[in-house]
Order: structure tokens, then C-alpha cells, then sequence
């Protein structure tokens, strides 16, 4: 499961080679919180033309289960 399937990437520009990624947890507690940034880093950086990154975290609007994708719903047991 990825974190766009998860509906934890809320929003990606791009402005020449940096990118920029708004994204946020479950919660604000997550364990998983550094991980998940660190992997997001690297894999937004082998970008073609990617050079600089910006990560952004958010909790406004709060993440909730609406937010995964169908495919996530159904393999995680949502809905």
C-alpha cells in the first residue's frame, strides 16, 4: 500500500526542478511519521528533473479513511 492509494498526499506541484509535496498522517502520533517522510523524499527525488524537494505536513483538513482509494478501502477492509 502506498501513500497515495492511503490518501496521505494531499497535493504535489511542481516549479522547474522543485517539487513540492503537501501531505499529511493518520495521526498526529504516527509511528510511522519519519519513515514516511524519508521515503517520500527519496522516491519524489528520483523524479526525472527532480533536484529539490519540499515536504509539507499537514493536518488541516484531518486525514480520515474517506481519502483512500477505492483499491485501499477494500484491501484494508473500509466500506
Amino acid at each position: 500500500m502506498d501513500v497515495v492509494d492511503l490518501g496521505l498526499v494531499y497535493e504535489v506541484e511542481l516549479e522547474g526542478s522543485k517539487a513540492k509535496v503537501l501531505y499529511s498522517l493518520t495521526s498526529m502520533g504516527c509511528p510511522a511519521g519519519q519513515l514516511i517522510a524519508q521515503d517520500m523524499e527519496r522516491v519524489t527525488r528520483e523524479v526525472p528533473g527532480v533536484e529539490e524537494v519540499d515536504l509539507e505536513l499537514t493536518f488541516d483538513p484531518p486525514w480520515t479513511p474517506d481519502r483512500m482509494s477505492e483499491d485501499a478501502k477494500f484491501i484494508l477492509g473500509f466500506g
